[in-house]
Order: structure tokens, then C-alpha cells, then sequence
């Protein structure tokens, strides 16, 4: 068994979600997606949507249009649908979403009672080709997000189904089309098993993350009982590709806790213990009905699945960072059956063997980051990781925000060092407020604000840079004094 320190564990990481080392360019956007797996939608837009931003933090200062081509495209190379949230995924990963697609059949229901006759709405796909909703009806006049008229509802079931598909947006509309125009013959031909779905899945988990416990791959896929059970026989027998280290100061896997293993008995576990609005969607695989509270992206159909808050399930899944052992009525420790013990260590955590392969190697980037990145959206792994306790503030009253309303984490060296709550005048980019993680403030730290501050100007097209405020007041002058440089004088 492979034995890492945390930081050697942070490095694979940061390779893995390329923000280290010149690999993370390769491919651009669409080679950046494949390489994540997944990336997160979402409706809010400050500087710019966030799956904009998940490009620019790893690519740099590319195009916004070509960033928007790269996702979708004609022919598509992409579709959207539920994985970590409602998520951009690489097309080719079509058949690998089967399990969640046929869990959507058999609940016969979403958040809104399904319309008995949806099918019209199918029908008039196949006649008139691709549309939007506002084609068929649009939405109810309401500021209440989930008051979809039928033909809303219907076109969202048709897609949770698979019938139809999302591969192209116009502005910020999606493009419903039939799955069978849309998604090449070749794979719409390919039947998979659930437990092939989810074997394969995890190892696209596994290697978009580099290093990750158990909890961090549910997270990834949003996976329930019976599905985890499904990864956990995936993790034990190896069919997922990924091997079993021991990362020095993560947590230890938990004891041994009894639960049913079985489909049948987990979900009537759950079923007892989940009120009627969110039985269906555990059932499903899914952690529940969303929480406005939570969810950014719920007002527009955006997120099935909470996007802030995220790894509140967890303690849903008896023995979280342990392995289901099929067959058995225990959840055991990796440490206790089928893995690898040295020394008397269990493994705490799964890695792709292709990232210990090499000792990762090259410059970190400088960059903000997305509240919904995939480096950061398992908020408890952020913390594990990098040591940064992470809140997205938007649904916090303003006056109690102690960061700001989207704030986004500053990564510099490997290491998230601080935030920026940012907006926008005009031609200005305004931080509203900058906070150092540490109250000890290097040089450097404050050259790396500097860098992402204009870096993230320069990209959204500003020319000027404000700073209103800076957490610790001592800090403020030489933020200040450093930011007249400007972006050209970083170089």
C-alpha cells in the first residue's frame, strides 16, 4: 500500500484538477473537461458563469466565445445532466449515466408531478426539431422557481429519461433535442448494467480527483444506497482501477457500523426514515429535493442536487470512508477485509495508479476560483486538503456575511491563501473585500492577490482594479501600494 503525506496528496490533487503543471493545458477546454469528467452549471453569474470560470482558472486568459464553442458544439462533444449537479460531461460518457436515467423511470415522478400527457411534448420534438422552452409554453408568470408550467416540467422529465438531451445552449437557454438526433448512434447502442455504470464512473471519479476517500467519490457522483454499495464492491474488488492508499493526517476509516447491504432493505431503510418529498430522490441515488437555502442553480432546472451544503448526505451513509462488503451485513474498514494493510494501517483514501505513477512537477497557477469547482465543492475535502474552511455567503443575509456574497478562494502556490468577493463597474473590477487566510502575510501573498486580481480583470475585460476592503486592516496599505502594477509588471 502506498503511503503519502498530505502535502505529496495535495500535489496529486492539484495535478489531477490541473492547476499544476503544463499538462493542464493540453487539449484546451474540451481536453480540460475529459480530464475533470465534469463540470458544474450553475445560474449565478458575477464575473462570469461558473463554468466559464472553471476554464479560466486552469487555462488562463482564453476566449469566453471559445470556451461556449468548446462545451457546445455541433457536432456535440458534450451533454448536460445530473453527475456531482447538473453538470457539462463529455459525450462520450452517454451510456455511463444509464443507472440514474432508468432510477428516473421507475420513480415516475421529480420534484413536480409529472403531466400524464408528456408524450405530446416528445412528439412535437420529433416533429418541429430541437427547441427551447419558450417554443412550447415557457414558464409560469411567478417569482416562485418551481411553478414550471406542464410543457416545462415534461420537457425536464424527458430529459431526466433520456429521451431527450441538452448538447447546445443559446445564451443561457438550453436546446432540448431528441437523444437518438443528438447523441452519436454508437453510443446510444451501448446497454450497460448499473454496476457497470457506476464501476466505470468511478474510475472516471478517481482520476478527475487523484486522491480521494470514499466520501469524496459519493460526493463526486451523488451516490446512494444501493449504488454506493455498488462502488464500494467496485473500490474492494479493484474493477474500478483505482488502489488503496494511506494519506498521513487524513481521518482514519471509520469502524465497523451494521446496515442492511441489500437493494431491497437499504431502501426501505431510507424510505422509512425520509419524508415524502425526499424518499423518491434517495431512492434514486440523489441526496434529496433541493434546498433554496443551498441551491444556486435550482430556480432554472439547473441542479437536481444541492450545490452548496453538499456534504450534509454523508452522515446518511452508515461507515462513510468504509467498504459495503457484498454478501455481508456490516459496513467494514478498507483496513478489515479485501485491502491492503502495512504496518498495521488501513488505507484512508483510493487514488488512480496513473497519478503515482510521477511525482508531479511544474508551476502551480495564480488564479480566484468557482465556489462550484470541482477542487473545492466538497467542502469538508477542502478543508481536509488545503485547510481553508470554505461557505458560500449568497443566501446568508447581507449583514451577516463575513466574507461577501459570491466569494471566491485565491490559489496560489499550491495553496488557497485568501478570497476575493468580487463584482463589477463597468470598466472596473471591484474587490469588495480581500481577506488573508493567514495573519501572517508574506511578499508573496500579496504579489499572488495582486496577480489574481488583474489576471481575473484582464480576462473579463476591465482596465482598472478597486480594492474596498481588506481583512486584516494591516494588510490594506501594502495590497494597495502593490496593486498600481498592474498585470504587465507581474511578468
Amino acid at each position: 500500500m502506498t503511503e503519502l503525506s498530505a502535502d505529496d496528496a495535495r500535489r496529486l490533487i492539484l495535478r489531477a484538477q490541473g492547476f499544476m503543471g503544463a499538462d493542464a493545458r493540453r487539449g484546451g477546454v474540451e481536453g480540460m473537461l475529459r480530464r475533470l469528467g465534469a463540470v458544474q452549471l450553475d445560474t449565478i453569474s458575477v464575473l462570469a458563469r461558473s463554468h466559464e470560470l472553471v476554464a479560466y482558472g486552469r487555462l488562463g486568459a482564453v476566449g469566453r466565445e471559445t470556451i461556449e464553442r468548446a462545451y457546445w458544439h455541433n457536432p456535440a462533444r458534450s451533454f448536460e445532466y445530473w453527475c456531482h449537479a447538473a453538470c457539462i460531461l463529455p459525450i462520450e460518457h452517454w451510456p455511463l449515466y444509464d443507472f440514474r436515467r432508468r432510477g428516473y423511470r421507475a420513480r415516475k415522478q421529480r420534484w413536480h408531478e409529472v403531466p400524464s400527457d408528456f408524450e405530446k411534448v416528445l412528439h412535437q420534438v420529433r416533429d418541429s426539431g430541437p427547441v427551447t422552452t419558450s417554443d412550447i409554453g415557457g414558464a409560469k408568470k411567478s417569482a416562485e422557481w418551481w411553478d414550471w408550467s406542464d410543457s416545462k416540467i415534461a420537457l425536464e422529465w424527458l430529459l431526466d429519461i433520456g429521451e431527450l438531451v441538452c448538447t447546445q445552449r443559446i445564451g443561457w437557454r438550453r436546446v432540448y433535442d431528441l437523444a437518438e438526433r443528438a447523441v452519436p448512434a454508437d453510443l446510444l447502442g451501448v446497454e450497460l448494467t448499473d454496476e457497470e455504470c457506476i464501476v466505470r464512473l468511478a474510475r472516471i471519479a478517481g482520476a478527475a480527483l487523484g486522491v480521494a476517500t470514499r466520501a469524496d467519490l459519493i460526493d463526486f457522483l451523488r451516490l446512494r444506497v444501493p449504488y454506493a454499495a455498488m462502488l464500494d464492491e467496485a473500490l474492494a474488488s479493484g474493477a474500478a482501477g483505482l488502489v488503496p492508499v494511506h494519506v498521513a493526517g487524513w481521518p482514519e476509516a471509520r469502524p465497523p457500523r451494521r446496515t442492511a447491504v441489500a437493494s431491497s432493505s437499504a431502501n426501505s431503510v431510507i424510505s422509512a426514515s425520509l419524508s415524502p418529498a425526499t424518499r423518491g430522490a434517495a431512492e434514486l441515488g440523489t441526496p434529496g429535493a433541493p434546498d433554496l437555502a443551498t441551491s444556486g442553480a435550482a430556480g432554472n432546472g439547473l441542479s437536481d442536487l444541492p450545490t452548496e451544503g453538499a456534504n450534509s448526505f454523508d452522515s446518511a451513509l452508515p461507515g462513510t470512508d468504509g467498504l459495503v462488503v457484498p454478501g455481508s451485513p456490516v459496513i467494514a474498514s478498507p483496513g478489515s477485509r479485501r485491502s491492503a494493510v502495512t504496518g498495521g494501517r488501513a488505507p484512508n483514501a483510493w487514488a488512480d495508479p496513473e497519478a503515482l505513477a510521477t511525482v508531479p512537477r511544474g508551476r502551480h497557477r495564480t488564479t480566484l476560483v468557482s465556489p462550484f469547482d470541482s477542487l473545492i465543492w466538497h467542502r469538508g475535502r477542502t478543508s481536509r486538503i488545503f485547510g481553508f474552511d470554505y461557505q458560500l455567503e449568497i443566501y446568508v443575509p447581507k449583514p451577516k456575511r463575513v466574507h461577501g456574497y459570491f466569494t471566491m478562494p485565491v490559489l496560489a502556490g499550491g495553496k488557497l491563501i485568501g478570497r476575493v468577493d468580487p463584482a463589477r463597474e463597468g470598466s472596473t473590477f471591484v474587490a469588495r473585500h480581500v481577506s488573508f487566510e493567514s495573519s501572517v502575510v508574506r511578499p508573496a501573498d500579496i504579489a499572488a492577490v495582486r496577480e489574481a486580481l488583474w489576471s481575473a480583470a484582464s480576462w473579463v475585460g476591465c482596465t482598472d482594479v478597486r480594492v474596498e476592503r481588506v481583512t486584516s486592516e494591516a494588510h490594506t496599505r501594502p495590497l494597495l501600494d502593490a496593486l498600481p502594477l498592474g498585470l504587465s509588471d507581474l511578468r
